[in-house]
């Protein structure tokens, strides 16, 4: 790889994902408006709607666009069953609303949490790069509201936080206690969601709990740092839940676990992001006959060594895979330095590449690349780079060795391999299997929500007089995070729930046309929403 000292140093890529018009959710125009006659009254059905409690994590809170705001929360798919249920005698529904629609925590003026996400019409941005500094009034010692909460849907909170103890007490914080629940918890601080559920003694809950289960693994690439929950816990916690909430006699919903990867947060930035025919890329595709060259060292010690398939390559004309480490694979850096240096290559040289590429390889169809990496790939990795330089390493030649993507194998925290796919696959499934088996055995109503997702992935979800799709920004079901739901997929979300109870109960929410229009929600929230 004597030639990669020519190569310079590769910043200013822009964000490679696939983005569309920024427009909105397209409109299903061969969906034709029904002619409808009188329609029935409203009825509950078996249903009692008086005291409704939802509890979750950040999908029931309202979460959206990277943050939990004013008017994202209002959106919240409880709080928009809440009105619903409210016209067949459900009763008042409060959440812990925040004190602004900037987004983000602080703790004592200290910002824990970072505001919301916004976009102009292309890729989400950060607000403060909009419209420049805020501060977060939202503050978890200074201003917490006063409960009891009807909207107990926790950010960050996995299966087994429902019954933990001392989750929203300060004195627990950062370590063991999660700051959106320390502005749930008031007087009782030790209290559990499942408890403070309970204090209300609920007549309605709904229950989506689980995606974080196997989400925190994804998020950190499956580096091990966030391991899945066990599918025996799992269904352990999850049939507590149900047995808890359904023991006074209350009625609910639940809902499955989508796969993760078909929220765009995970397929945003393909396996095969290095376009040399895109204009925004035309950096990378000037420097490909010198990364080839480069790698041509690389790739003679991989096929010499009988590892062919290691070979790193670009083409000028086609769409490239990016490099990304495999800890999969067996380690052979040793090998590699000692034939590189057999090849003439001085032995500190030899050394520092054997280790950069002895699990290193292009990044297959089966990996995929998260939507966090996209604020990376093409830029040089500081961290290497400073680590490099004090080794001893020349400045220049550790910024060439140095760029994400291309000469610095992605690292696994960005990076999801198909044994870790497959790990959440199958946890998903066992936990989607609890569920269903605890919906059925309390006879309470079911949503598979997992279906809905996946054909919004596939061909498009119909709602409402639109298409919902999983694409980024303009899919209209996903926010700007790539995660969560917008206030109009949580509309979409809100009809589904309302079928499935009138299914189970025998109300009508459907029938007699008091479902919700979609169309009356947005997709997106302007920057200057305050």
């Amino acid at each position: 790889m004597k030639n990669i000292k020519y190569i310079s140093l590769l910043l200013g890529l822009s964000l490679l994902i696939g983005c569309n018009e920024p427009e909105d959710v397209l409109e299903d125009f061969n969906a034709l408006p029904e002619e409808m006659g009188e329609l029935p009254a409203l009825t509950a059905g078996s249903a009692d709607f008086s005291t409704f409690v939802a509890l979750g994590n950040s999908l029931t809170a309202g979460f959206t666009d990277g943050a939990l705001f004013k008017a994202a929360q209002s959106n919240s798919f409880p709080n928009i069953m809440a009105q619903q249920f409210a016209l067949a005698g459900g009763g008042n529904f409060t959440q812990p609303l925040t004190n602004d629609n900037f987004g983000g925590l602080a703790a004592a003026g200290t910002r824990i949490t970072n505001p919301r996400l916004v976009t102009t019409g292309g890729a989400p941005l950060s607000l403060e790069s909009v419209i420049g500094p805020v501060t977060v009034t939202t503050d978890i010692v200074l201003n917490n509201p006063t409960g009891p909460f009807n909207n107990l849907g926790v950010p960050g909170a996995k299966s087994f936080h429902l019954l933990a103890n001392g989750y929203g007490n300060i004195a627990n914080f950062p370590t063991a206690a999660n700051p959106y629940f320390i502005r749930m918890t008031g007087a009782t601080p030790d209290a559990s969601v499942l408890e403070l559920a309970m204090a209300q003694n609920p007549s309605f809950f709904s229950l989506w709990i689980g995606a974080n289960d196997v989400l925190g693994y994804a998020l950190s690439g499956g580096d091990g740092s966030n391991p899945i929950t066990d599918p025996v816990l799992f269904d352990n916690v999850y049939n507590s839940l149900v047995s808890a909430l359904t023991s006074t006699g209350a009625e609910g919903i639940v809902a499955n676990i989508p796969y993760i990867e078909n929220a765009p947060f995970f397929t945003a930035v393909k396996y095969d992001a290095l376009d040399p025919l895109d204009p925004d890329q035309a950096e990378y595709a000037a420097q490909i006959p010198l990364l080839n060259g480069a790698y041509a060292d690389i790739n003679a010690a991989f096929a010499f060594l009988g590892f062919p398939e290691r070979s790193i390559s670009f083409s000028p004309t086609e769409k490239s895979p990016l490099v990304i480490h495999d800890e999969a694979l067996p380690n052979i850096s040793a090998q590699l330095s000692a034939v590189l240096q057999g090849g003439g290559l001085d032995a500190a040289t030899a050394g520092l590449l054997g280790n950069q590429y002895g699990q290193a390889r292009q990044a297959t169809e089966n990996e995929i690349i998260l939507l966090t990496a996209s604020g990376i790939l093409g830029s040089v990795n500081v961290e290497y780079y400073t680590q490099l330089v004090t080794a001893g390493v020349p400045a220049s030649f550790a910024g060439q060795l140095s760029v994400n993507g291309l000469t610095y194998p992605l690292q696994d925290k960005w990076v999801l391999l198909e044994g870790e796919r497959i790990a959440i696959f199958e946890a998903t499934d066992a936990y989607n299997v609890t569920i269903q088996n605890a919906a059925t055995a309390a006879s309470i109503a079911h949503l598979d929500i997992k279906s809905i997702i996946q054909e919004a992935a596939e061909t498009g979800y119909p709602s409402g007089g639109f298409i919902f799709r999983n694409d980024l920004v303009t899919g209209g079901f996903f926010s700007l995070d790539g995660l969560h739901g917008t206030s109009r997929g949580n509309a979409v979300i809100t009809n589904e729930c309302l079928k499935a109870i009138d299914a189970q109960y025998g109300s009508n929410f459907e029938a007699s046309g008091n479902l919700v229009n979609v169309g009356e929600y947005p997709t997106n929230f302007s920057p200057l929403l305050q």
